[in-house]
């Protein structure tokens, strides 16, 4: 990792502005009841590990457990959240190997770490591809769910 500092998080960063390296984390966000009712009215996906008390608790974790894409979602939320691909990011290309570590149960509070693993220029797009790995991580510091992500940054207007 040439760079292990942390990304400038401020609005809208370009291309040219990520370094190999750079890490960023975000502020957390506690699960609550309320999450879980949405997703399920969302998704459609009402199993009754996520939404049903008794039988969770008669499961393989004792308790209700949030959604999984839930966790991927709100880690997309928080990285949005801090502002740095506001109106630089044209697309959200990929998602890497994302693997589900650990439930996430209701009253967990789970945080985004990441950092950037590859960019790679564009420029018939006049942008680049930017991949971080990132890491969905609990009140804990334990690893949730993992996996990369690759966005679509503009670069920056020539001058």
């Amino acid at each position: 990792m040439p760079d292990p500092t942390p990304l400038e998080v401020r609005r809208g960063l370009f291309f040219e502005e990520y370094t190999v390296g750079h890490t960023i984390t975000t502020p957390g966000r506690t699960v609550t009841e309320s999450d879980v009712v949405a997703f399920a009215s969302f998704s459609g996906d009402w199993n009754p590990i996520h939404t049903d008390a008794v039988a969770a608790a008669q499961g393989p974790f004792g308790q209700r457990v949030a959604h999984g894409l839930w966790g991927l979602s709100v880690a997309v939320g928080l990285m949005t959240r801090l502002g740095f691909m506001e109106d630089t990011v044209l697309a959200f290309r990929e998602i890497q190997a994302w693997k589900f570590s650990l439930p996430l149960f209701l009253g967990n509070t789970v945080h985004v770490h990441a950092f950037v693993s590859q960019t790679r220029r564009v420029p018939r797009l006049n942008a680049g591809l930017v991949t971080l790995q990132v890491e969905l991580l609990n009140q804990d510091d334990k690893i949730v769910q993992q996996g990369a992500w690759s966005v679509l940054v503009k670069s920056r207007p020539a001058q």
